[in-house]
């Protein structure tokens, strides 16, 4: 098996003992899941199957973003508290993905919940003299880890403007360096806050992803993933804080970043407004007609939504259906083991979901053509859904063939 890894730009044969840790950053619950969301979740979700079905056992860690700028602003324009408002968009996301099929997290932490230790992280990098204190603020000192832009590889210019993009502000006359970043943020009037070494705030974004992916997943994380954008500056500031409070590298063996979703133009987004709903698609369409629609592109590559493609992948999951359709009596249990052979190799090759759908829709044809005897059919749909399994397709509503 090999998995592309950002940091390297390669492909990279995957070795790894059980169990295999995996981190996927959460969502910033202010609003409701959309496909981009999904891709990134349904990705990992498959991934998770495969290394299952090869005999790994995961520890698949998600955080959940719980008090951020976006949910503070959200709340106070919905009269709401901010951990109600949390809450709430929070099980909206994990609806979307139980309907989505795609298995829950083994730890789901809320950043809330990590205050203190996440406090005693900063605290620490104080110490070691990688950060500094001002006005109540804690800030990174990038110059503490040369290996700095690494992940990204963007230039130092580059790296201003995504900073600038992306929630970090470079102008803060407070930075030594205007890409230092903050660690902990100093209480803002109206805004909750938990006390520290440094005075009462709150903690910055990216060290609350480092103490929850090594509380729970130890000193190393096998795969780190997360969409494209939060290569920089979220995975680069983790990585440098990381392994700086560590003092051992890598943190991370394998970097994986899912391309964005685009819609009429743009990358959805929720600050655009540009938004393809989850649920909206699961009023008239089958999770596994959503799921394909995902999966029919590579993870890592950016793709363009459109409405005549959900319905095309709609009718793609009625006819796998339809082919599998049998009872658990009529299945047996030998395999079509050359399909199976190259599904397999398919999601080795860096999780080719494309090409593995191939695969699926060539036993389809098979099993629609007729052409084997009962006993090869028999392993035919045994394969398929097996294999579909592994998509996480449901194969619901999998109704039987109408009578001929």
């Amino acid at each position: 098996m090999q998995l592309y890894n950002t940091l390297s730009r390669r492909l990279e044969p995957f070795e790894a003992e059980s169990p295999v840790g995996l981190y996927v950053c959460g969502i910033t619950p202010y609003d409701t899941t959309h496909l981009g969301h999904a891709f990134l979740y349904v990705a990992f979700d498959v991934l998770i199957r495969h290394l299952e079905s090869k005999g790994l056992t995961v520890e698949y860690t998600q955080n959940v973003t719980d008090v951020d700028d976006d949910v503070l602003k959200k709340a106070n324009e919905l009269g709401m508290d901010y951990l109600a408002l949390a809450e709430r968009e929070t099980k909206r996301f994990t609806d979307d993905m139980t309907a989505l099929n795609v298995r829950p997290p083994d730890h789901y932490p809320r950043a809330t919940q990590e205050v203190e230790r996440i406090a005693a992280m900063v605290e620490s990098l104080v110490g070691s003299g990688a950060a500094y204190v001002r006005e109540g603020n804690v800030y990174f000192d990038i110059s503490a880890y040369p290996e700095y832009g690494e992940l990204s590889r963007a230039s130092r210019d580059e790296m201003l403007e995504l900073a600038a993009e992306r929630g970090g502000n470079p102008d803060d006359p407070l930075r030594d360096d205007p890409l230092d970043f903050l660690l902990w943020q100093a209480q803002q009037p109206g805004e909750p806050a938990w006390p520290s070494a440094f005075g009462p705030g709150r903690p910055g974004w990216h060290i609350e992803c480092s103490e929850m992916s090594l509380r729970y997943l130890g000193g190393q994380v096998t795969i780190h993933g997360g969409g494209a954008d939060l290569i920089f500056p979220h995975h680069e500031s983790e990585r440098a804080q990381s392994e700086v409070y560590t003092g051992a590298a890598p943190f991370v063996r394998y970097w994986m970043h899912v391309g964005m979703v685009g819609y009429q133009g743009e990358k959805m987004s929720k600050s655009l407004g540009n938004l393809v709903l989850v649920d909206d698609l699961l009023l008239t369409h089958s999770a596994d007609a959503v799921r394909l629609a995902l999966l029919t592109h590579h993870y890592r590559a950016g793709w363009e939504y459109n409405d005549e493609f959900i319905e095309d992948t709609q009718r793609t999951a009625d006819r796998i259906a339809r082919a599998v359709y049998a009872t658990d009596a009529e299945l047996p249990e030998q395999m079509e083991t050359d399909a199976a052979q190259r599904f397999d190799a398919a999601l080795d090759n860096d999780l080719d979901t494309p090409a593995a759908i191939e695969v699926l829709l060539e036993l389809v044809e098979r099993i629609e053509s007729g052409a084997e005897n009962d006993g090869d059919l028999g392993a035919l749909r045994a394969t398929l859904r097996e294999k579909a399994a592994v998509l996480g397709l449901t194969l619901e509503p999998a109704q039987p063939p109408p009578a001929s």
